[in-house]
């Protein structure tokens, strides 16, 4: 397919814009372009031709079944995007009086109370930006709160190595020491080397429940317990909290602060770096570190960690979360959570004769493939299953995460899809298991019916060409 620019054919174009009626005034040198800026040019049908060329080759969840583990990706219902198109909530400007948008502060006020009830948390910043802002602020309020204690010395952030990337990177950026801390065979914290790791420079735990590999520590209670005991502080990573919401609460768990993927959990659409939303919330003991509102009001603390965001963050996506979360009310949120995790168990049940489960016990949301020793035997990678999978027309699952298991396939199917969807999937996976038993070397030359075959990932990466060159 042909880029814009290869398209641009000089002399088409399209104009909509009247003469302009009053005196026309030209911007000082500095300001003006050396060369004219270079744009495609094409008539009104041949862009949206286009346009809708490309949209056709994108796979979304409402293209189909897109398992992508650790994701989240469910549906998003349509009637999050009408309620945030509202004029009131969408033409709103955020440099407006706030006498005139007392109806989007009370939107936020509402979505902050629901989210404190559902991670029992007792107040929220909705400034992040995504998870991984989310985590850094949670970060920076822990630190906060060991400088106005007096213990500055404590440095050591306990993170488990099946954790996110993002949160040794988020730790290290607040300024504190990442300390590894490795799983043990039933993939779940390794309580000895958990405790041995317990010392007075502990500062605090970063930890996702249900964990990266799908499973809730059963250890969890023991776990907060013993570094509230140490002195530290416990942070929860809530990427997975769509396998729990309206059950489990991460502050009945033990935990201090928590941030939440708005953009996962609460059904916003997310993929291609946007938009997102990573609110952060805490217990009282934290809560006087919180950033500062948009507005800079003087309710604001003195020991605020400062604003951490523009305005008041990315707030069409709350409007979309308040609205999923007042659709289905408590019950509702319980039901999709007991759905995914429903869900996810189905699926591992009826692909565990088909490819190795890395964890062979009750998952929550998602599970893992191994394909490991299916290397070894016949040569045939996780990437290529994943390759053959788009020739079957679904998204592949993630791959190759978390790294605590080789060759992984981590599937996520989430409680929006139908059983026969499951199976469907579930069909797909052992067509590719007969083409590995007859003919694996077929496999490496997947996929052969998509727009685009098999690029070369690694030149890719290498060698990327980011920017269209002129002649």
């Amino acid at each position: 397919m042909k880029l814009i620019f290869e398209l641009s054919t000089p002399g088409h174009g399209m104009q909509y814009l009247p003469q302009s009626d009053v005196p026309k005034t030209e911007l000082p040198e500095k300001f003006r372009r050396k060369q004219a800026l270079r744009l495609p040019e094409m008539s009104e049908t041949d862009v949206s031709r286009h346009y809708a060329r490309l949209a056709k080759q994108a796979f979304g969840v409402c293209s189909g079944f897109y398992p992508l583990g650790s994701c989240t990706m469910k549906y998003n219902p349509r009637v999050n995007e009408r309620v945030a198109s509202l004029p009131g909530f969408a033409a709103v400007h955020p440099l407006q009086p706030k006498e005139t948008v007392e109806g989007c502060l009370e939107a936020i006020d509402t979505v902050q109370s629901l989210l404190c009830a559902v991670t029992g948390m007792d107040a929220m910043s909705m400034q992040p930006a995504a998870g991984a802002h989310g985590e850094y602020l949670g970060l920076l309020l822990i630190k906060k709160y060991l400088e106005k204690t007096g213990q500055t010395h404590r440095k050591r952030i306990l993170i488990p190595d099946s954790a996110h990337g993002t949160n040794p990177a988020s730790a290290v950026m607040a300024d504190f020491d990442v300390v590894n801390i490795p799983s043990a065979p039933n993939g779940c914290v390794d309580m000895e080397a958990f405790k041995k790791a317990l010392d007075g420079n502990v500062a605090g735990l970063m930890l996702t429940n249900p964990n990266t590999v799908g499973l809730f520590d059963p250890n969890i209670l023991e776990i907060t317990r013993l570094i509230h005991e140490s002195g530290g502080l416990c942070y929860y990573d809530g990427a997975n909290l769509n396998a729990i919401m309206g059950h489990v609460r991460p502050g009945d768990m033990g935990f201090d602060v928590v941030h939440l993927n708005l953009h996962k959990t609460f059904s916003t659409p997310h993929g291609g770096g946007g938009p997102g939303s990573g609110p952060v919330g805490c217990k009282d003991i934290l809560k006087e570190f919180l950033p500062k509102s948009a507005l800079g009001e003087p309710g604001d603390h003195p020991d605020s960690v400062g604003q951490i965001r523009s305005f008041y963050g990315n707030f069409g996506i709350y409007i979309r979360a308040l609205t999923y979360i007042l659709t289905l009310g408590a019950q509702g949120l319980r039901d999709a959570s007991s759905t995914a995790v429903l869900n996810a168990n189905y699926m591992m049940h009826k692909l565990k004769d088909v490819f190795p489960v890395a964890y062979d016990q009750i998952c929550m949301h998602e599970f893992i493939l191994t394909l490991e020793d299916e290397k070894k035997r016949s040569g045939v990678t996780a990437l290529d299953v994943a390759k053959a999978l788009l020739d079957e027309g679904m998204h592949p699952p993630t791959m190759y995460f978390p790294l605590v298991v080789h060759e992984a396939l981590m599937l996520e199917p989430t409680e929006t899809e139908s059983r026969e969807t499951l199976d469907a999937a579930v069909e797909s996976f052992k067509r590719i298991r007969q083409k590995i038993d007859t003919a694996p070397e077929a496999l490496h030359e997947c996929p052969v019916t998509t727009p685009i075959g098999r690029p070369d990932e690694v030149g890719a990466a290498r060698n990327p060409v980011l920017r269209y060159q002129y002649e």
